[in-house]
């Protein structure tokens, strides 16, 4: 395919403002008037308030309390040894925010197969099997006061958080939201969000073939498949795995979740989202992540797919793959900021790989329990800088046994005078270096080092030569260092590559940070 020769430009800022986005908040008003008793509730009983979630259980009443417009829930309303066990809405209160004073923890946890049946919880089960589920209406913010605390939707129960364009729903922190102190590139403010489900992690035991006679191996691991997830220890931790790829987890849409990655435990720094093990029945779509300490969002095997992804200023990994995840990401804007940010994606095949384990690994891959995630339509602007928070910049890192597959993407630099540091691919370890294991096609690298270490060899060629061979399309243009990013009518994108497209702009309206002075140009020299 020809294309036009791209437009190397050294101002991002302009460009930005066709994407949409707001300012670091962005709430829709609604009509609710949090002054009057409205006797709204969300299980069918009195309410005290009219306005603020309520659920009872055992007879007992828990419910938020109302305050110049805000719901507050205690921990006694939730916590993370406190999870809630029930269906509980939260309706929309218009510019006020819920509030926690705890952590938010949506059914239980377990770590064995008995305990899960003694609950009545079925892995992967009809609607009807799931154990509790929130409701959060559209135009929400939830608010997190300390850095001890997080989100954590557990297996068996599920999470419906379904914002529009004109009014997303927000998970973020108090500093953010209510104080205003947060700074727009501060991250460490709260944890994170944590989705646990039943889905395939190739950290457990399996007999047969993924996609075919696929089961847990409970000769090898009777208790069945229970990976500790990131978070708390104790009685405080929880848990991912099984063999249902097909899990439901329930909806994200038009979510955003901001200033994420504190240490709620000692060396344990949460993600923006960590999904574990979560499956193909749940929906992903319209999801900004927003200044995160660690990734972005990260995959420990399962299967959902995203669309439509939005990353600004992660400092570790954006997309970040591994345990044997097989899902799709479709249509992913990432940004680095000007000092940090490692990987757009860091993609590993195998959990606790080892170069050494040549018949395990093997063995994982034919029976389809490696990593084998398809990105369509990515662009991945990358600072270059060396020796961020993470490690260097580099756009896309695929190892450990990562089938990849890549299609109609760009990656490309953003930093104006990188001493031709910039690196847009680096492919590691045998396996993934194999002739025909990861496939990228109508992808541009646009880098002053396209490659991480061009002497390496992919099958029997060369990477560059391998590139060039692999699609017709694929393309590498080096820059030289007083250029920036590339981009052609004000878009992130340019024919059929990129992630936004002029008449399909579906960043607009609900993003944050996109057309902000925050946004960062470093100027040419």
């Amino acid at each position: 395919m020809a294309i036009k020769k791209l437009i190397l430009v050294s101002a991002i800022s302009g460009l930005l403002t066709a994407c949409g986005g707001g300012g670091d908040v962005n709430i829709s008003p609604s009509n609710v008037d949090n002054s009057v008793d409205n006797s709204t509730t969300t299980d069918g009983g009195t309410s005290l308030n009219g306005v603020c979630a309520r659920y009872t259980k055992d007879g007992v009443v828990f419910e938020g309390a109302l305050e110049a417009g805000d719901c507050t829930y205690s921990k006694d309303f939730v916590d993370i040894t406190n999870p809630l066990t029930v269906d509980v809405t939260f309706p929309s209160i218009g510019t006020g925010r819920h509030i926690f004073d705890g952590s938010l923890v949506v059914g239980q946890s377990f770590s064995n197969d008995a305990d899960l049946a003694s609950a009545g919880i079925v892995q992967g089960g009809s609607p009807s099997d799931y154990a509790a589920k929130i409701t959060i209406q559209a135009g929400n913010t939830f608010v997190f006061k300390t850095t001890e605390d997080y989100a954590v939707i557990n297996r068996g129960s599920q999470i419906f958080a379904e914002g529009t364009a004109s009014a997303p729903i927000t998970f973020t922190s108090y500093s953010d939201a209510v104080s205003g102190t947060v700074a727009f590139d501060d991250v460490q403010q709260w944890g994170g969000m944590i989705i646990n489900g039943f889905g395939v992690t190739n950290k457990c035991k399996y007999t047969g073939v993924r996609g075919a006679d696929l089961a847990k191996d409970l000769a090898a691991s009777p208790t069945g498949c229970h990976v500790a997830a990131e978070g708390k220890s104790g009685s405080a931790q929880t848990y991912y795995g099984g063999d249902n790829d097909a899990d439901n987890s329930g909806v994200l849409s038009y979510f955003i979740v901001k200033h994420t990655g504190a240490e709620v435990s000692p060396g344990n720094e949460l993600n923006g989202i960590a999904f574990g093990g979560v499956g193909s029945g749940t929906q992903v779509s319209n999801l900004q992540v927003f200044s995160t300490y660690d990734d972005g969002i990260e995959m420990f095997g399962g299967a959902v797919d995203v669309t439509n992804f939005v990353a600004l200023y992660v400092r570790d990994d954006s997309f970040d793959v591994d345990e044997g995840y097989i899902g799709t990401l479709e249509n992913a804007l990432i940004i680095q900021a000007a000092d940090n940010g490692q990987q757009c994606i860091e993609s590993d095949g195998i959990g606790s790989y080892q170069d050494t384990e040549t018949v395990r690994n093997a063995d994982l891959i034919a029976r389809g329990l490696n990593s084998a995630a398809v990105v369509n339509n990515m662009t991945c602007i990358i600072s270059g800088h060396q020796e961020g928070t993470h490690g260097d910049s580099v756009g896309v890192r695929i190892r450990e046994a990562h089938a990849i597959t890549i299609n109609d993407s760009i990656i490309t630099t953003a930093l104006t005078d990188n001493d031709g540091l910039d690196e847009c691919l680096r492919i590691d370890d045998a396996e993934t270096r194999t002739a025909g294991f990861v496939t990228i096609t109508n992808t541009l690298l646009a880098c002053e080092k396209p490659f991480n270490d061009a002497t390496v060899q992919i099958g029997s060629a060369a990477i560059g030569t391998w590139f060039a061979n692999a699609d017709e399309d694929n393309l590498v243009e080096s820059t030289n260092g007083a250029q920036t990013i590339t981009a052609l009518n004000g878009y992130f994108s340019t024919g059929t590559r990129g992630a936004v497209a002029t008449d399909d702009d579906w960043t607009a309206g609900w993003t944050v940070g996109l057309d902000s002075d925050d946004l960062w140009v470093q100027p040419a020299p």
